[in-house]
């Protein structure tokens, strides 16, 4: 499940400068192991909750933040991770963020309760936010033109691959070694990438003038996706609206608000340039990204759980489950890519999320005796379907709504709000997470039908605020 997640960070390579490099092939392996770390961690994990829920004993909100203590820096920091590179190094930062990553998951194989899985799950993330938008940079500085192009594609296939065959290697580790496993599948790339680029990546000069990072938007950034999420996550479980969740949103909102402020202050030096929103083609790819990607969150969360917990899968079945939503991405959505270039990017993104909402209606059809081939299989491909209408012409329609100096930091925000709404969309399932037997099954299906309505959402954000730049 990692292809559309690959897809949408991969305007940040080809956004990058050209500086070149005298192994280009070992670079790009460098980078794909790398990147390979966050998008295998990040859906195998899905896999593993049931068995960490059992096991350490972690009741809805627990599992809720096993994803979101990684998904939560990940998120904040992106940004300030790939500006840390650029004034810093991008190979130090890709180094020091592979390492961290690696002693994280380790601390996550070995944690002995909840609160400790949770810190080593938050270190993931940091490590995440360093290595993800450097490793990218990286890419995209050491090839251009069409090498650029075929480079970017060989990691957007990777990514694919890893994201197929991440969750079923992850289902059988934990169903025949135990959940602890999985996190240690991230030792061997994280130490293959960082003797890698070690030894063949050129590590360009920092740049002297560049601004000074954008500290104080990091923290706030952070400190407002944490008390939301939070609150969500309160508000929408058994608990309910109690007094805390409320003051939680509005601590929340009140961070949000200061962050704008410290933004619109350090003007063109933000972390998150508050210009970008001068077009409304940008906003509206924001608002699709948001809805879009967070209904896909939901998905990769409660597909695996609900398969596990009511249908009886094992966790290499239920880990397979998804495979073929990253099989068909990959093969449809270069021909898509295609498509959008002829015919504009409004269209394809308007109608991708309403096929996508169609395949979450399919999904009403799952019950406890589920049937994966007639009726599991048939939601997947249409969803398949519609995210390969959708992801192709989204990195495009990016890059061209917004002038060519916030390019890079389009890229990059996009990236981030795609992480964002995976976590708002966790913080959201309490509902699912919390129930059992049948009281299991229908909240999935609640769940279903509100991520159906969310892709109705995305579509509408398309169709009204995305203008198609015009033909050369």
């Amino acid at each position: 499940m990692s292809a559309p997640y690959a897809a949408c960070d991969r305007a940040q390579a080809q956004g990058s400068a050209f500086l070149g490099t005298r192994h280009p092939g070992w670079v790009l392996v460098t980078t794909i192991l790398a990147s390979s770390l966050a998008f295998i961690d990040g859906s195998v994990v899905n896999v593993g909750l049931a068995a960490i829920g059992a096991d350490l004993k972690a009741g809805a909100s627990g599992l809720q933040w096993v994803i979101n203590a990684y998904l939560l820096p990940l998120g904040a920091l992106l940004l300030l991770g790939g500006a840390a590179g650029d004034r810093f190094g991008r190979m130090r930062l890709l180094v020091l963020g592979t390492a961290i990553f690696a002693a994280a998951s380790v601390a996550c194989a070995v944690a002995p309760s909840l609160a400790w899985l949770l810190v080593g799950r938050t270190a993931q993330g940091v490590g995440a936010a360093l290595l993800m938008p450097n490793s990218l940079a990286i890419l995209g500085a050491s090839f251009d033109g069409q090498a650029r192009g075929r480079a970017v594609g060989i990691w957007a296939a990777m990514g694919a691959v890893m994201g197929a065959v991440g969750p079923v290697l992850g289902g059988w580790l934990i169903d025949t070694v135990g959940w602890r496993a999985i996190f240690l599948l991230n030792l061997a790339p994280a130490l293959g990438a960082v003797a890698l680029a070690l030894l063949f990546v050129r590590d360009d000069r920092p740049e002297r003038d560049a601004p000074a990072l954008d500290v104080l938007g990091g923290s706030l950034a952070t400190l407002c996706l944490g008390a939301l999420t939070w609150g969500l996550t309160i508000g929408a479980g058994r608990a309910g609206w109690t007094p805390t969740a409320i003051l939680l949103m509005v601590a929340g909102i009140a961070a949000m608000v200061a962050f704008l402020v410290a933004e619109q202050s350090r003007g063109a030096r933000a972390m998150m340039p508050l210009a970008l929103f001068g077009s409304a083609s940008f906003v509206g790819l924001t608002l699709l990204t948001l809805l879009l990607y967070g209904a896909l969150g939901a998905l990769m969360v409660i597909v695996p759980y609900v398969l596990i917990e009511a249908a009886g899968y094992s966790g290499t079945q239920a880990g397979s489950a998804l495979m073929p939503f990253a099989v068909i991405l990959a093969v449809a959505s270069p021909a898509m890519g295609g498509i959008a270039g002829r015919v504009g990017s409004r269209w394809p993104l308007t109608l991708g999320p309403l096929v996508v909402a169609a395949g979450f209606l399919l999904l009403l059809r799952v019950d406890a005796h589920v049937s994966y081939w007639t009726t599991l299989f048939p939601a997947i491909l249409v969803m398949a379907a519609g995210m390969s209408g959708a992801v192709a012409p989204l990195t495009t329609a990016v890059l061209s709504s917004v002038d060519q100096r916030h390019t890079g930091s389009a890229s990059g925000l996009n990236s981030a709000v795609a992480r964002t709404a995976g976590m708002v969309a966790t913080a959201l399932l309490g509902g699912v997470l919390g129930a059992t037997g049948t009281a299991l099954i229908a909240e999935f299906h609640i769940a279903a039908l509100a991520c159906a309505i969310v892709c109705v959402g995305a579509a509408s954000s398309s169709f009204f605020l995305i203008l198609d730049a015009p033909k050369k």
